[in-house]
């Protein structure tokens, strides 16, 4: 009888432990532009998150702004990381984002011609290496790029030039990968994202990085997180703003120092190093 009764007891303690729900760990589902995680710089940043939070990040996607921006708007992904501009501000006019936060920056550089004609290698602000490359007169591709057109217009502010004043050739490339063999076949200077050159995704022969470390010549990350209009659950809206709360915060902005270049700079700036550089107006 007193066997029996152990049994019974036993099969019972057996079914209640099986009865209580395991607690899942909180998820935050994440999409990121490619650079962020061909640098290394994310999957640091994610260790880090992971720890200080207790969250389980997923990354969904990293990948180019076409493919991750539908992700984020379709609910299958709760926050993105990718270059502030005309999409991240439509996704906050149209519902889809929460008010944008700057995260970080990334780093543009001039590259061309390993024999340098224009000697751009030696300036010392991205605005003087445009005036090298405006009076040799040696040709400038036109690069599709928004960031880098961005980034051209504001050195020429700068310099105090027009693009007339420059031997402007436009962007021929099939794609945008491949601009740097156009620059290789016509030998000229571009302006690209200094990540996908340092890592071989956009290469070429003969073509070299001949000039960066500029400030002036950066381009804004921002956190984007769900807005009314998102699909994301209640649990997975306050998850993110965790993450974003902490991307921003001094320790997330401190992992970025982690993932550095061969110079020692990180790949990812944080965001205490934007800078405003203004010209007066002419009025």
């Amino acid at each position: 009888m007193k066997k029996l009764f152990r049994l019974l007891l036993a099969i019972a303690l057996l079914t209640s432990v099986a009865a209580v729900p395991s607690i899942a760990q909180e998820e935050v589902r994440v999409v990121v532009i490619g650079g962020l995680d061909l640098s290394g710089t994310w999957q640091a940043v994610e260790a880090a998150a992971e720890e200080s939070l207790g969250l389980q990040i997923t990354t969904v996607l990293s990948a180019p702004k076409e493919r991750i921006v539908p992700l984020f708007m379709n609910g299958d992904a709760d926050l993105m990381l990718i270059h502030g501009g005309d999409e991240t501000f439509s996704l906050q006019a149209l519902g889809y984002a929460a008010p944008l936060q700057t995260w970080g920056f990334n780093e543009f550089a001039f590259v061309g011609p390993e024999s340098d004609p224009a000697g751009i290698a030696q300036a010392a602000s991205g605005a003087e290496a445009i005036q090298k490359i405006q009076a040799s007169q040696q040709p400038l591709i036109m690069f599709r790029d928004p960031g880098s057109y961005n980034i051209l217009q504001h050195l020429l502010d700068t310099a105090g030039l027009i693009p007339a004043q420059l031997n402007l050739i436009p962007d021929a490339a099939a794609r945008s990968q491949q601009v740097l063999q156009q620059a290789s076949r016509d030998q000229a200077y571009v302006l690209v994202g200094h990540i996908p050159v340092a890592f071989g995704r956009m290469s070429a022969p003969g073509i070299k990085v001949l000039f960066n470390g500029d400030s002036a010549m950066r381009r804004a990350y921002v956190v984007v997180t769900p807005g009314p209009m998102h699909p994301a659950s209640d649990s997975a809206r306050a998850n993110s703003e965790r993450l974003a709360e902490f991307l921003v915060s001094e320790a997330g902005q401190n992992v970025l120092m982690q993932s550095v270049s061969e110079s020692g700079a990180p790949w990812i700036f944080p965001r205490s190093s934007a800078g405003l550089q203004m010209r007066p107006s002419a009025n």
